[in-house]
């Protein structure tokens, strides 16, 4: 008891703080027993202020399972205000808490939209209620998000991305029905409610729309056929604004929508280090794709992950590109993805020069690749391996801001485990030196967990290296140009091994450049500002002579 008063206590005096953000980030990290408790009693105190509220919700947000609890314990209580129950109800839904349907139809009945933008849209449900509706999991909530949908005043998209969660099926052509209605983020959030549903009715609206869609709409269209009917044409290369939607809209003109066998194409070979060449309707096993938005978000499209047969293997992180870039270890592969890069592995062995028949012969490989544009070049790289998070140029890119400004940096400067992959890694020992932008920062990550690395075959690695072989090790990659804070430009050289990874750890261990063929796509937003620029300026520097 006397422990919990002292919780209790310590809890009044953060949000009394100065900083009571600060002090209740402190103290929810420390998580004392007894802190959601205490935090749900305060919250329900008649003597506490009702501004201090925002502060309980914001602690029991970080407070995980017991949290959680509590949120659900106070949601079901009727005395509190409306701004209340929707500060609750917004908690709710950014934890992804799954409510009751019952308690959600009560809140519909009752609970007014907010002072925000719900209510200067006239929105007969509020945005947080609408949320909660779709991650409920209960189809008997449907009928009132359906709704919605021809309420020009309501949370149209919400409302449609909530049912495209709940997968209401029969809400798949009442929405596609509708975006030629909806325009801005709301048609972006038809379009990925109808990807949500994977609901192939879907299609033959969606092709009818891509028609007569303004240019800045085809975007949205083109994105939903692709993930609903698997098939992916190949685009003209870096095409944008007008050229770019008059080459979707042929390459769908035929209403054709079955997946062809995927074709290398387009393959020139420019030297014995570098080539290029087109996938045309990539299997895309290996593939960066948007994550579903997450509920409460403002934007339908945001973050993006790179996934292995469809299993996420690394968050990718935001579209935005004043946003830091920083990857993030979700799952490993299943052992038949990681297998992707085997068909090459026989012509590894003494890799020193690309031709055309070489890329004809990996074809197959190839095409397991998504839709795009790709360079191919062969490298030797001073490469290091990373096993501690401040060694990883995730982390010291901040200090390297720090001494070229002479000043405090106002992002990234935080731990380094904040930034750390979460893996192992490999990574350039040192960045390489620009034109226009200062340096190329230069990171692979593992396609497989390192401690699973067999020392037997990395020690025959190792002896083949010092022998003056130079096996090469298979990279997927793309240059990535960022404005962090909208300040300097940073550019990254980020890569997925695909194989290779005992040879990697070879190379590493011995101090010998590692001899790499990286495959990077040039186009589909992957660096589209420096691409071509970026790995120009990484071949100069490190492509192989031998």
């Amino acid at each position: 008891m006397i422990e919990y008063e002292t919780v209790r206590t310590r809890l009044r005096a953060a949000v009394r703080a100065d900083d009571p953000w600060g002090a209740l980030e402190a103290l929810g990290a420390e998580r004392p027993d007894g802190l959601a408790e205490a935090a749900e009693e305060l919250y329900r105190s008649d003597t506490e202020p009702a501004t201090f509220r925002r502060y309980l919700t914001w602690l029991l947000r970080i407070l995980g399972d017991r949290g959680d609890a509590a949120l659900l314990r106070l949601l079901t209580e009727q005395g509190f205000a409306a701004a209340d129950r929707r500060d609750l109800l917004g908690t709710a839904v950014s934890r992804e808490l799954r409510l009751p349907a019952p308690l959600l139809h009560a809140f519909a009945e009752d609970l007014p939209p907010s002072d925000g933008d719900d209510a200067r849209r006239g929105g007969s449900l509020g945005r947080e209620l609408v949320d909660a509706m779709g991650l409920s999991g209960d189809p008997s909530l449907a009928a009132r998000l359906g709704a919605l949908l021809d309420d020009p005043a309501a949370p149209r998209g919400p409302a449609a991305l909530a049912l495209g969660r709940l997968g209401a099926c029969e809400w798949t052509v009442p929405i596609a029905e509708r975006l030629p209605e909806v325009t801005g983020l709301d048609h972006t959030a038809f379009a990925v409610a109808l990807e949500l549903m994977g609901d192939p009715t879907a299609v033959p609206h969606l092709l009818r729309r891509l028609a007569d869609c303004d240019d800045e709409r085809v975007f949205d269209v083109h994105h939903a056929l692709v993930r609903l009917t698997g098939r992916d044409p190949l685009l003209p290369e870096r095409a944008r604004g007008a050229a770019y939607a008059a080459a979707v809209r042929a390459a769908w003109a035929d209403g054709r929508t079955e997946r062809a066998p995927a074709v290398v194409r387009d393959v020139v070979v420019e030297s014995g280090t570098r080539a290029r060449f087109s996938v045309d309707g990539g299997a895309g096993r290996i593939r960066v794709v948007y994550d579903p938005p997450s509920p409460g978000s403002s934007w339908p499209r945001w973050d993006r992950s790179l996934t292995f047969d469809r299993k996420p293997l690394y968050r990718v992180g935001s579209i935005c590109d004043t946003c830091e870039l920083g990857l993030t270890l979700l799952n490993w592969p299943d052992a038949e993805a990681a297998r992707i890069a085997a068909g090459m592995r026989e012509r590894l062995a003494g890799l020193d020069r690309l031709d055309a028949d070489l890329l004809g012969e990996w074809g197959p490989v190839l095409g397991e690749l998504t839709t795009g544009h790709y360079h191919a070049l062969l490298l030797d790289l001073p490469l290091e391996q990373v096993t501690e998070p401040d060694r990883s140029w995730w982390h010291r890119r901040a200090a390297d801001r720090e001494a070229e400004d002479g000043d405090d940096p106002a992002y990234g400067g935080g731990s380094p485990e904040e930034s750390w992959p979460g893996v192992a890694h490999f990574q350039l020992t040192a960045p390489v030196p620009g034109g226009r932008v200062p340096c190329t920062y230069g990171a692979f990550l593992p396609s497989q967990p390192p401690e699973a690395l067999d020392p037997a075959t990395v020690a025959r690695h190792a002896a083949a290296v010092a022998a003056g072989e130079r096996p090469a090790a298979v990279v997927l990659g793309w240059i990535d140009d960022r404005y962090p804070e909208a300040g300097d430009e940073q550019r990254w050289l980020v890569g997925i091994v695909l194989d290779g990874h005992h040879r990697l750890a070879a190379y590493a261990a011995a101090g010998v450049p590692a001899r790499v063929l990286l495959i990077a796509r040039v186009d589909g937003g992957m660096g589209a500002d420096g691409g071509l620029e970026g790995l120009a300026e990484v071949a100069a520097a490190y492509g192989c002579r031998d």
